[in-house]
């Protein structure tokens, strides 16, 4: 069973840093792909980071490139999204999510699991 728990938002300034995390209440998160995604209201959710389970390859969004990693610790059951130089524009609630057939995909469709998602809120 996979039940998706976030954590580490919070309110920063702009060109600071935050780390989410995101544990698998449930279990392991053996075999499944991790992906971050965001969402501002009255806006669709958007893809921000993908990992693959079984390369370890990732992908990003080409606004958040160069600036976000999103790691995994299989040990821990948990994966990661360590946010740097954060603009106003990344304010937004994140969602952690699985799947265990797309890779590193950027369709929110093809995942199965979501989080609640966390708030963070980036000041000018």
């Amino acid at each position: 069973q996979v039940q998706l728990v976030e954590s580490g938002g919070g309110l920063v300034q702009a060109g600071g840093s935050l780390r989410l995390s995101c544990a698998n209440s449930g279990g392991t998160f053996s075999g499944y792909n991790l992906g971050w995604f965001r969402q501002t209201p009255g806006k669709e959710r958007e893809f921000a980071a993908a990992i693959s389970w079984s390369s370890g390859i990732t992908n990003y969004a080409d606004s958040v490139k160069g600036r976000f990693t999103i790691s995994r610790d299989n040990a821990k059951n948990s994966v990661y999204l360590q946010m740097n130089n954060l603009k106003p524009d990344d304010t937004a609630v994140y969602y952690c999510a699985a799947q265990t057939r797309w890779g590193r995909s950027i369709w929110q469709y093809e995942y199965d699991f979501w989080g609640q998602g966390t708030q963070v809120t980036v000041s000018s």
